[in-house]
């Protein structure tokens, strides 16, 4: 196989490029976009409160729930106007990096 074998194109705003691809890149985890729906823990630790209901509306900025992590009281705000769907979790459960806490509809 030879060298121009081995590289690939990518296309950026001014122009392509040829580049090897290492094997960690072609292996990384896809992208994936954010959905405002969604609230999901952006860091593991517990939930402390929480202070809204499925079924009940809320504003921008409103705060959802409080989660306890690495001694700091965070709270997770509403990005938008809406409506409560689900609460996927409970006061005192412990939560990891990534989990679905609150779908808005």
């Amino acid at each position: 196989m030879s060298e121009q074998d081995k590289l690939s194109q990518i296309m950026l705003e001014d122009g392509a490029y040829s580049t090897r691809l290492s094997r960690k890149f072609m292996m990384r985890k896809p992208y994936e976009k954010n959905d405002p729906r969604v609230i999901k823990a952006v860091i593991p630790g517990v939930i402390e409160s929480i202070a809204v209901a499925a079924g009940k509306k809320v504003r921008h900025g409103d705060t959802l729930l409080i989660q306890e992590a690495m001694k700091m009281h965070n709270r997770i705000k509403a990005p938008h106007d809406g409506q409560i769907k689900a609460v996927l979790v409970t006061a005192g459960e412990k939560v990891v990096k990534g989990q679905i806490l609150i779908e808005l509809e």
